[in-house]
């Protein structure tokens, strides 16, 4: 191991994360980062020293910072996601104060945490570049809050929409999602994996199931609303091999590097709800027969992830239109990199490394190329250099927790 760069890693020290940047810092020739975990910041116990390069990582493997985020002992539950976000934030700006004032340097802008845990404004950052985002009546920090059922089914008959996604503001992984269904009769559906106990709480289940009685659904939105609500157009989705299908796409520095495409039987892809990795080469000629171009695909990737230029790395929830014609932006995750055993795209640059190893060499551009028997991949990986930048226009468990980390 080369001396290299002091290192810290702010994430859970027995996670698949930590562990992961550990190898591919490893496999890169770097000593190992110190570990610090999220219950150590949150208790105001994590300490930094000058010269060293601080990266942060998901808190959502940690059950312990899950407690003290969202002050609920069942990791399954799906409320606190409010709380979650305010001591979140409250959090990293004082572990930024705390770095800083160490003379040690974050990777990434913390401030753009505010906007990428919040999908309401995320949205509307979005939009307001010229990213395609579905319709949304609470995209933007100035839009009305959602405070309950009537309010919802109010705001959505005035948009005309009559089949949306209903989510948490702060959740993540599925958590809190219901996809609404409603005609002209005033009949509802709602599509989701909460459970509802009988005492009225709410729990992330690995099973997906429908509610059809608007008393459940309208009881599940009003337990949901207090920690916020963003509501979105549900858009038909492109279809591989029977299953609706969308795409996470990993962009690294401004660079598109990674994709994966999600395909389910249920309007959610998150693998641990029953959705499964689709065929990309299938989806590329989809969208070649279509008279698109996949470039065109990656690039609408790249301009959402140019809406948070200090982040440097985003996993982007890429929404293929029926027919592989269209895209849209689902979601922008701050750590959407969770894609184990995914190689790099060809021409991206980090063809040959995972998720991890290629920030490793986007960020450290001297350490010696992965070993290709490590890495699967035949011959040395290109460094990954940054792009000029785009212009701005009684329930079954899941592990899943509800904020802070992204289950593909």
């Amino acid at each position: 191991m080369t001396a290299g760069p002091r290192l810290v890693v702010v994430g859970d020290p027995a996670g698949r994360r930590v562990a992961f940047f550990q190898d591919a810092l490893r496999t890169a020739g770097l000593s190992e980062a110190r570990v610090v975990s999220w219950p150590e910041v949150l208790r105001g116990r994590a300490r930094f020293t000058a010269g060293e390069t601080v990266r942060l990582d998901s808190p959502g493997e940690d059950v312990e910072a899950d407690r003290l985020l969202r002050g609920i002992d069942d990791p399954t539950r799906v409320e606190g996601t409010g709380l979650w976000y305010e001591r979140f934030l409250a959090a990293v700006s004082g572990l930024a104060r705390s770095v800083t004032g160490a003379g040690a340097v974050l990777v990434d802008d913390p401030a753009e945490l505010a906007a990428l845990f919040d999908k309401r404004l995320s949205h509307g950052l979005l939009r307001a570049a010229g990213v395609p985002v579905p319709e949304s009546p609470t995209s933007g920090p100035s839009a009305p809050a959602v405070r309950g059922w009537e309010e919802l089914r109010s705001s959505t008959a005035r948009a005309g929409l009559r089949r949306v996604f209903v989510k948490l503001a702060h959740g993540s992984s599925a958590s809190g999602v219901l996809a609404l269904e409603s005609n002209g009769a005033g009949r509802v559906q709602a599509t989701t994996s909460v459970e509802r106990g009988p005492d009225g709480r709410l729990f992330n289940s690995l099973r997906v199931r429908r509610y059809t009685s608007e008393r459940e659904v309208a009881a599940i939105v009003d337990a949901l609303a207090p920690d916020g609500l963003h509501v979105e157009r549900w858009l038909p989705k492109a279809v591989q091999d029977g299953r609706a299908a969308d795409l996470r796409v990993v962009v690294i520095d401004g660079r598109a590097t990674h994709a994966v495409v999600r395909t389910s039987r249920s309007p959610m892809t998150n693998l641990h709800l029953g959705g499964a990795r689709g065929d990309l080469g299938a989806a590329r000629a989809a969208i070649t027969a279509a008279g698109g171009r996949w470039t065109d695909a990656l690039e609408v990737c790249e301009r959402a992830s140019a809406a948070f230029p200090g982040t440097r790395c985003v996993g982007v929830d890429l929404l293929p239109a029926t027919g592989w014609r269209r895209f849209a932006v689902g979601e922008v995750n701050a750590f959407g990199d969770l894609l184990p055993g995914l190689t790099g795209l060809p021409g991206s640059g980090a063809e040959g490394l995972d998720t991890y190893a290629a920030q490793v060499a986007a960020q450290f551009p001297d350490s010696r190329a992965p070993d290709s028997r490590t890495r699967g991949t035949t011959a040395p990986a290109a460094h990954i250099t940054r792009p000029t930048p785009v212009p701005r226009t009684a329930h079954t468990t899941s592990t899943a927790r509800t904020t802070g980390t992204s289950t593909t």
